[in-house]
Order: structure tokens, then sequence, then C-alpha cells
């Protein structure tokens, strides 16, 4: 049975999230204060902390740090954007807003009860020296599959879309591997001339073909005793791929030119955004390369999907941005970590890092750095015509009238709140008529938190 702690100095409020999550068969314990808790409990016994935002004596988000790996759950009637960011951005595992909805509250608890129960066992690596960051789930899983690979010497191919950190994975699985002190080469497939491709990888002798005035060893070679990152390995051509597929099979390399091959030991990790397994049914990718270089798979999730790591990201990135321009002080505004949070960011980490930069260089000193200032293309959320005009036909179908007696404004703020956990913001726009800038904007009007 999970043992919930609830820290609220409200003898009202105590007693009836004590009985709400009685009735849900939660052991509860209870306390008035942060020092009452600490008094009575070991904080690392409980499963969660659910806690009131203002106490007696000190704030409930020093339980952040108190509780160590214990999730807490801040609540308070003070719901405002800034409260909101604020708590998330010290580490609240979520955020409920008083007077609390009984069910939202409950579909909060299993959730986060859910998710921490398998990562409890697993501690993931500290990578943040590797310049990874994050510690949402998905990451976790990421982490876990690089500590375990990283110390073998399996072929991997990495996936994700442009700009999640390919390059970032690779280099985190080098410098984790027993390799870590010989070199690292990185090879962008994609940016080298098709002609030129093989010449760069495995090396040619003097006069090979026209240019060739020197003898080079090429790109597999100087990476021997060490590890081979190959970017965007599908843009390869089928003669370069069976090069590759010699290099892996037969652990040698032989030069354009030369008829004597050399031994290699190299540790080979592919990245690519694109389908492999699609491109070999289209005869554009070998087969028995695909094969040879999917040993382990890591899968890269793309930054809307991993959760509050965006803030972290970009606090990282703007520390560095004003690092390198010199400017320091500057924060992130909470209408602008609302943009943040709401956009999708096609591009990833590196369309949020070249925003930033942006942001930084465009903002006065000593000052916060707002949504207009990072240049989202707002266009990005909206949806289109023919999507607007299928929304508000569907719309007769699902009432969406405020009750009698309810406002425009109470309404919206209780629609978005009931189903923001099970809608992403393109069904709840579709599903309110309006587009997702207009949801984004009225979410900042009404200080509604993005979960």
């Amino acid at each position: 049975m999970d043992s919930i702690l609830i820290v609220e100095d409200e003898d009202s409020i105590r007693s009836s999230l004590k009985k709400l999550l009685n009735g849900q068969h939660f052991s509860t314990s209870e306390a008035r204060s942060i020092q009452d808790a600490l008094d009575q409990f070991e904080l690392s016994d409980f499963s969660l902390i659910i806690s009131d935002l203002r106490l007696p004596g000190a704030p409930g988000t020093d339980l952040i740090q108190l509780a160590g790996d214990v999730p807490v759950l801040i609540m308070t009637s003070y719901a405002s954007l800034k409260s909101a960011v604020e708590t998330m951005r010290m580490g609240a595992v979520d955020y409920i807003p008083k007077p609390f909805d009984p069910k939202e509250l409950l579909d909060a608890v299993h959730r986060i009860l859910e998710n921490t129960k398998p990562a409890r066992p697993m501690k993931a690596p500290d990578l943040s020296g590797r310049g990874m960051i994050g510690s949402s789930q998905a990451m976790k899983a990421v982490y876990n599959i690089i500590q375990k690979v990283a110390k073998t010497d399996a072929t991997v191919l990495i996936h994700g879309e442009t700009g999640t950190g390919k390059e970032l994975a690779a280099s985190a699985i080098h410098n984790e591997s027993p390799r870590a002190r010989k070199q690292l080469i990185c090879v962008n497939c994609a940016a080298i001339p098709e002609t030129l491709i093989e010449a760069e990888l495995f090396g040619h002798e003097k006069g090979a073909f026209t240019g060739a005035t020197d003898a080079r060893k090429g790109l597999v070679a100087a990476a021997d005793g060490g590890t081979l990152f190959l970017d965007e390995v599908g843009e390869l051509p089928l003669e370069a791929q069976a090069r590759l597929l010699r290099v892996l099979q037969e652990k040698e390399v032989r030069p354009i030119g030369s008829v004597k091959s050399r031994k290699v030991d190299v540790r080979l990790v592919a990245a690519t955004h694109r389908n492999l397994k699609k491109l070999c049914e289209q005869g554009r990718f070998r087969e028995d390369l695909f094969y040879r270089i999917n040993v382990v798979n890591l899968d890269l999730p793309p930054l809307r999907e991993r959760g509050k790591d965006i803030l972290e990201i970009a606090d990282m990135l703007l520390a560095k941005q004003c690092e390198k321009l010199n400017k320091h002080g500057l924060k992130l505004a909470p209408d602008a970590i609302q943009a943040i949070t709401t956009y999708r960011w096609p591009g990833n980490i590196r369309e949020l890092e070249n925003s930033l930069e942006r942001a930084t260089i465009l903002c006065d000193d000593n000052d916060q750095i707002t949504h207009d200032l990072l240049g989202i293309d707002l266009s990005l959320v909206e949806i289109d015509e023919s999507t607007s005009r299928t929304t508000h036909s569907s719309i007769r179908h699902v009432n969406t009238d405020p009750p009698e007696g309810l406002s425009l404004e109470d309404y919206f703020t209780q629609f978005v709140l009931e189903h923001q956990e099970a809608m992403s913001e393109t069904d709840l726009a579709r599903k309110l008529g309006i587009s997702r800038k207009c949801l984004w904007e009225r979410r900042q009007k009404l200080g509604i938190p993005r979960k």
C-alpha cells in the first residue's frame, strides 16, 4: 500500500484530503507544517508528499529538497502562472490549484505514483558533465541504455528528430566506455559531397583520383582504438555502405587506390532521423548493413515529449548565452516560460538554443526575457482553416456551451483543467473551437498552468 504524507495547516482541507485518499486505499499521515512533519516522520518512508505552498514557518517547496527522491505535489489557493512555474522549476512533480477538484487530484496522485514506481530501483547515471540534461522518464530510459551499452563494443544506432542531441548521446557512450582515452571521430555524412565521402572515410593513395596529390589514411583509420560516430548514416551512398560493411565484418579498411588493407579496431555509433527500414525496402540502404548497425537501438525523445526537462534545458542554455555575451542576471519571464512549454519546438534543442541566443542579444541588461524576444513563430501552433472548419462542425456534437450561470472565462478554466491531462494542446483548441495561439494567450491571461 502506498503511503502519502499530507502537509496542510488548514484542518478542514487536511481532513478532506485524508478522507479522499483513504477512500482510495492509500495510507495517509498528517502534519501541520514542515517542522511538524520532520519531528514526527522520516520523509523517505513515504511514496508521495502532498503539501500546501504557504505553510507556517517555511514554504511547502522546502520539502522538495528535504524529501530527496520522494515526489512532492504542491497545492495552493494562490493559483497563478508565476507560482506554478516557480514550483515546477524548483522540482515539484506537479501543481494543483485550490480549491482542488477531487477527480483531478486523484488522477494526479495515481499518475505520479505510477510514473515513479519503475524508476526508483534504477538510478540513472549522472551524464550532466557530458552535456546531457533532464530527469524525465523518457530520458531516464535513455541514460539506462547508455550506461549498459557503453561498457561493451556493441554497435549503436541512435534515432531521433533533428536537434534532439544525437551527437551528445554518442559522446556520452564514448566517454563512459573503456575507449574514452582514445579518439571520438564525428562525421556528418550529409555534409560531405557524395563524390568525396568514400575518400574522407576510408582514405586514399596518392594519385588514386584527380586531386589526390597526397596519401590520406581516412577518418575510419583515425578512429582506430576509439569510436567512430556517423551522423545521418542514411545519407551514405551505396558504394560507401559496402565499404563500411567490410569494416564492420572484417575489422579492416582498404584505402581507395590501394591493394593492401589495414586492421582497425573501431567502435561504431551511427545516428539518423530517417526510417532506415523503409530505405532498405526502397533499395536505398543495404539491408545487411542495417542489421549490422542496429545491434542496440537508442531512441531520443523530442523536446515536446520531455515534460519539465525543457525548463532545465532552457536555464542551462540561457546561462551559457549570458556567459558568452557577458550579460549576467537575465531570467525568463513567466510569459516566456509559458511560451517555451507550449510551443512544440520542431527543431528541438537546437531551435531552443537559437531562440534563447536571439533573446539574450536583444534583451536589455539585468532584465527579464519576455516571450516576444524569443522570436517563436506562433503560426506554427495555429490550426489551419480547413481544420478550423472541421472543428466548428464537430463542436456541434460536443457540448462546449457554458452551463447556465457560469462565465465564459470560468468555463474555459474549468474545461482546460478537466481535460488537459487526456488531451494535447491541439485537441483542447479544437474542442474549444479556437487556435492553439488563442489557447496559449488565454492560458497566459487566466494564469492556468500547462501540465
